[in-house]
């Protein structure tokens, strides 16, 4: 076979590719390079490299030194196992977290790589796995179907070789996008011998992340053609509308750029974790320094009073003092080893998985519409979750819906959309309010939902002013119609902004029911009437308005325009000034509410000047030099002396619980950042509505500069608005030197919001202007950035984290949202319709915005609380463990003696006083969950590293060494030249060294009940772990120390009979009560004295929270319901219209269509539209979607069918 294709993706790599794959398969990486793999490990691979990251661990690799010298004779006093069982459990523990972990992401890689593909091998069309897909591969795609790779489209199901395509994977938008084939391939059609004879030679760019932009060349035939981003089909998108269409493998598996925006994996690790290993280093120089101590005392001990014991310890040839400090010097470091607890790790692993399942278990953050409980992908961050102060969200389907609903319109000076009950008073619409009914029209879709009255009756009386707005939103816009059955619409739009006007058309009886490249056809009122469409003023972002120019079966000719109130103003009839003054209170009180605002105007035209504008406008359209401008020129010219007839006000629905979650988060002083690809005016309205802008807000600024000058200038002037004294303190250009420095937060003299648009924000990026646009960016309390790309909202992302010591978390639900998500310290992804990639790349999912203060102030907040508190008690027990071992060395000769037994070294940390500080950690709350949403600023103290820093481990350091000192001497001074009731001697090694050790444990029962004064939730299982572990302890003390263990093993366990020879006089429990006491009283009298002269955020609300709760009798309030907020806004339109040029040349192109629909009736009795089934209108009115599926529910795999529109089609009599 000959090889047809040849793709060169740069200047330095050329690959034969096509459908032969024995001719070209030396020069294709191997299958596994060309897989989606996300996992770290195989079976090859998981030990060593496993190990090799946990040895990274300082504190692991220490034990392994411990261990190797606890095998040298000379130096060790402990046997091996106090090391040994320790750090297998450690290493154990984490090789099943991570190989759990990595077979998740195996399975998830494996359901990405064995889907099936339609390839062209050998003439033949063959199913292949997406993972044996290889670049110069012609495959098959049919309708609903995922893209496999990146793809040059060659030909389509549709006339000119057009497919459309859903890009919810890379961008989260719903909206259908067209691509177009070459008229050159497009030729070849489904026929597999065409297509595999096809010879030509691809020329493109390499593997690259721009998700916009695509540049190539197609050679064949001698003839060179271009390759944009028009003609490719990119990996992440789906299928639609398109019975089938051809494409060339340009790019696979990594080389996607869907895989390209992905970024790199990298591990993350909290604050503590980075705290945790600075603490370590210093407690390695600590150990040191303790070791160096008592190997200089050993040498000064040796040369004074080791003479005295040579008679019966007679040194080694050639030891002497010198050399005994050396050997002394390493046995205390194996002996204080626990100084550096390497239970710790496993402690603090099984407290993050503990945390994080409670996240999945958490009924609260379940969204049973979607069947998504929430997710915790990464189980290592949770305490991470308790300090972020900044959040990056994107807009569409995140806090929004990605549905526009038709709220409210103005008509003709009347306002309509709002209830008002029999006083005149307004009522707040709720979902129990009552609908509209529109039984009358036989053609409206159920899941259309209005609350006035006033609106349908105006109609049905035939008010004609009433009936043109509802006409004009019939005809002027691009929506395509697809009737399967007679009486079932559904409406496919390019913008969600037109399907919701045409669908409001459609319910108050002017139904948009098809159309022809010359024709619309729609039923007004039950009668079935069709316009001639003469020509289509298309829509463009300066322009911000569109115009149809149509004739009426009665002849009359009519321009009906739509768009910005700005812009339709300016263009109106005087005669109308006084409908104008009305309307625009209208449009304030629309854009108050954050509504989406679109003006409506029409004008009758005149015969003869249509034709003799109609002339001038072929002939301008066919011009080669200023197309454009000759146009517009013309669409100026006839879109004058335009009448009034109203506006429309569209919400883009808010998913549930956006405002107040972003007012909860505002509260605990998280500053919140929307990063989106929308245009400005839509970013705004957002932000109004989601509450992130606000009217009390001093101002908003908007920088939107053209040049890296401009840029500059407006930051430092905004700056000097927001604070004069924060102005001052920008530096020139090149002071702080290239090390980044962290910036102090500096606060504002009021609340103000920040808005700036894509280009503005590459100049604000650049070297020499970044720290002007963070530092006037952290003054502000919301900050919107629009027109972003993937690559700038990591840039944002990362730019706050190099200059600000503050916590990142990055929320998004889509592809272009991953780099972002990746780059923050905590990646949270929304797991909706928008796709899955997000979440794959994401540390935590859930199925709504809303969830995200249930994470941050609920579990977060105990996440972080009780790490700190674990780490606080934890490192003071094992602390005090260690120094009483440093106090013993002075009293027996610096001989590296273990004041313990061994098995009680072992059993320390795994078994006697574990529990009780796990159980803390996993159970405390110091407020439950609806008193942590009551009070929001309980979460600051996260932000600042109150509860866990270097100050509170070196304030831990000294309260152990005042509590070891106690443990020591106390009961040193007790037995010493002390007898039995019996008169024997009580002072031996032995019986010192289980009241020791006993006072450790009863020590760790005082923490508990210093835990106590702090913890306000002591549960059954927290009581039962400091009982257990105290019974424990004694259970398992006098069973190793009975005759039974010492006969069967002499050599391990040697303190025969010590327990009852040493705990059944009284005089040891009067020095364990006496010791207790001792090291409790200096913290409960420092606990009073901080609770009366420094109290906490915490000890202010928990008496408020508990006075409440006995009031309520332990009933928690509701939480307040909050109205709908309703704001006055100086702003004159919330125009945002999401539409794209070019879709009216395609309208009136004369060979989009299929066939036509079903025939439909003159009459009214046509049958009712039905809805999707399980759908479930919420809020105002039920929400349109572009891509005509079904919102917000759990959707099964879908059938593969037919869609009968867009085809060329000859009607009878047109």
């Amino acid at each position: 076979d000959t090889v047809p294709f040849r793709i060169k993706a740069s200047v330095t790599v050329e690959a034969v590719l096509g459908n032969s794959r024995a001719a070209v398969s030396a020069q294709h990486p191997s299958p596994a390079s060309r897989q989606s793999r996300t996992s770290k490990y195989n079976l090859l691979t998981f030990l060593p490299l496993n190990l090799f990251e946990q040895f990274q661990r300082i504190a692991n690799a220490y034990f392994l030194v411990l261990l190797v010298l606890q095998l040298i004779p000379q130096i060790s006093s402990l046997s091996w196992f106090t090391t040994v069982v320790p750090l297998v459990l450690v290493l154990l523990f984490t090789a099943a977290k991570d190989a759990s972990d990595d077979l998740n992401r195996h399975r998830s890689d494996n359901r990405v790589n064995n889907r099936r593909v339609q390839v062209l091998i050998d003439r033949k069309l063959r199913s292949e796995k997406w993972m044996d897909v290889q670049v110069g591969d012609i495959i098959k795609l049919e309708n609903n179907q995922f893209v496999t790779a990146d793809l040059l489209l060659l030909s389509s199901s549709e006339p000119l070789n057009l497919v459309y395509i859903e890009t919810a994977e890379l961008d989260g938008e719903t909206n259908l996008k067209v691509r177009q084939a070459l008229p050159v391939t497009g030729d070849l059609g489904d026929d597999v011998e065409k297509l595999a004879d096809f010879n030509g030679e691809v020329r493109c760019e390499p593997p690259n992340n721009r998700l916009d932009r695509f540049t190539g060349t197609l050679s064949c035939g001698g003839q060179k053609y271009p390759l944009d981003n028009e003609k490719m089909i990119l990996r992440g998108c789906t299928l639609r509308n398109t019975e089938w269409c051809f494409g060339l493998v340009l790019f696979g598996g990594p080389d996607t750029k869907l895989m390209q925006n992905c970024g790199k994996s990298t591990f993350k690790r909290t604050s503590i974790d980075r705290l945790m290993n600075v603490l370590v280093l210093c407690i390695f120089g600590f150990l040191a320094f303790m070791c160096a101590v008592l190997a200089l005392g050993n040498l000064f001990w040796e040369r004074n009073k080791g003479s005295s014991f040579t008679a019966f310890l007679p040194p080694l040839d050639g030891n002497g003092p010198g050399f005994s400090a050396f050997l002394t010097f390493w046995s205390y470091v194996i002996i204080l080893n626990t100084v550096v607890p390497i239970s710790l790790y496993v402690s603090v692993e099984l407290i993050r998985l503990g945390n994080s399942f409670y996240i999945e278990w958490d009924r609260k953050m379940y969204y049973a519409r979607n069947d998504t409980p929430a997710e915790a992908r990464t189980t290592t961050l949770n305490e991470e979750l308790g300090q972020i102060k900044y959040v990056f969200s994107d807009k569409t389907g995140t806090l929004t819906q990605n549905i526009m609903t038709f709220n409210k319109c103005s008509i003709n000076g009347k306002s309509y959309g709002d209830v008002y009950d029999y006083t005149g008073q307004r009522v707040e619409v709720t979902e129990h309010t009552e609908t509209v009914d529109f039984s009358f029209n036989r053609l409206a879709d159920p899941r259309f939902t209005f609350h006035d009255h006033a609106l349908v009756e105006a109609v049905k009386q035939e008010q004609p002013e009433v009936q043109a707005f509802f006409r004009l939103l019939a005809l002027c816009h691009t929506v395509m119609a697809e009737e399967k059955t007679e009486g079932e619409l559904f409406y496919q739009a390019q913008s969600p902004d037109e399907g919701a006007l045409v669908t409001a058309a459609r319910n108050f009886g002017f139904v948009f029911r098809s159309r022809t490249p010359d024709s619309i056809s729609i039923v007004e009122m039950g009668q079935q009437r069709r316009y001639e469409l003469l020509a289509i003023l298309d829509f463009n972002n300066v322009r911000k308005r569109m115009s149809v120019i149509v004739r009426s079966p009665e002849g009359k000719l009519c321009l009906y325009c739509k768009g910005a109130d700005t812009i339709i103003y300016e263009r109106l009839d005087p005669s109308c000034s006084k409908l104008m003054d009305v309307t625009t209170e209208h449009l304030n009180e629309f854009a108050g509410e954050g509504l989406r605002t679109l003006a409506l105007a029409y004008k009758h035209l005149d015969e003869d000047y249509f034709r003799d504008w109609r002339r001038r406008h072929h002939e301008a359209s066919t011009v080669l030099e200023d197309r454009e401008d000759q146009l517009d020129q013309l669409y100026e010219e006839v879109e004058t002396d335009l009448l009034l007839l109203g506006a429309t006000a569209i919400e883009d629905k808010l998913q549930d619980g956006v405002p107040q979650t972003i007012e909860q988060l505002s509260k605990a002083d998280i500053k919140i950042w929307v990063l989106t690809g929308d245009k400005q005016e839509t970013a705004e309205n957002i932000g109004y509505s989601c509450n992130l802008l606000r009217e009390e807000m001093k101002e908003v600024f908007v920088v939107s500069g053209n040049s890296l000058d401009d840029v500059r200038r407006e930051l430092r002037s905004t700056a000097m608005r927001l604070d004069t004294a924060a102005a001052d303190s920008l530096l020139p250009d090149g002071v702080l030197g290239k090390d980044a420095t962290v910036m102090a937060d500096e606060t504002a003299n009021g609340e103000y919001g920040l808005v700036i648009n894509g280009h503005s924000l590459a100049y604000a990026l650049e070297r020499g202007v970044e720290r002007d646009f963070l530092r006037t960016a952290c003054l502000c309390r919301a900050v919107i950035c629009c027109r972003v790309t993937p690559l700038q909202k990591a840039q944002v992302v990362e730019l706050v984290k190099t200059y600000k010591r503050a916590v990142t978390l990055a929320i998004g639900d889509g592809a272009n949202d991953v780099s972002m998500i990746r780059a923050a310290h905590i990646g949270v992804g929304i797991s909706g319709q928008e796709g899955m990639q997000a979440v794959l790349s994401s540390d935590f999912s859930f199925a709504q915005f809303r969830f995200l203060q249930r994470l941050l102030l609920v579990h977060g907040r105990w996440s972080y609380l009780r790490m700190c508190k674990f780490l606080r008690y934890f490192f003071y027990k094992n602390f005090t463990f260690t120094f009483v071992h440093f106090w013993f060395a002075f009293f027996c000769g610096f001989s590296a003696q273990t004041v313990y037994d061994e098995w009680f070294i072992t059993l320390y940390n795994l078994v006697y006083t574990a529990l009780p500080v796990l159980g803390m950690s996993l159970f405390d709350q110091d407020v439950n969950d609806a008193w942590s949403f009551q009070h929001p600023q309980l979460y600051v103290p996260g932000q600042l590293n109150l509860y866990f820093s270097k100050a509170a481990f070196f304030r831990c350091a000294l309260h152990s060494c005042y509590s070891s000192l106690v443990l020591f001497f106390v009961p040193y001074a007790a037995v010493l030249d002390s007898v039995r009731h019996d008169g024997k001697d009580a002072a031996d090694y032995q019986s010192f060294a289980l009241l020791t050790q006993t006072l450790c444990v009863y020590v760790c029962v005082c923490v508990c009940v210093q835990l106590g004064l702090e913890m306000a939730f002591w549960t059954a299982v927290n009581t039962f772990f400091v009982v257990g572990s105290l019974a424990m302890y004694f259970a398992v003390t006098f069973t190793m120390y009975s005759d039974g263990l010492f006969l069967a093993l002499p050599s391990a366990f040697h303190f025969i009979g010590t327990g009852r020879n040493a705990l059944n006089q009284p005089g040891a429990w009067l020095t364990i009560l006496l010791t207790s006491i001792l090291c409790l009283l200096p913290v409960v009298t420092l606990r009073f004295l901080s609770l009366q002269l420094r109290p906490t955020i915490n000890d202010k609300v928990r008496p408020e929270v508990m006075l409440k709760v006995r009031q309520a009798k332990a009933t928690p309030p509701p939480p307040p319901r909050r109205a709908r907020m309703r704001r006055t806004s100086s702003r004159r339109s919330g125009y945002a219209f999401s539409h794209a040029q070019g879709y009216g040349d395609l309208v009136t192109s004369g060979r989009f269509l299929r066939r036509p629909a079903a025939t439909p009736r003159t009459s009214g009795s046509a049958l009712v539209g039905r809805a999707t089934a399980g759908f479930s209108p919420m809020g105002r009115s039920a929400g349109y979607s572009p891509a005509g599926r079904q919102h917000n529910a759990k959707v099964p795999d879908v059938q593969v069918t037919s869609l009968q529109m867009y085809r060329t089609m000859a009607e009878p009599g047109l």
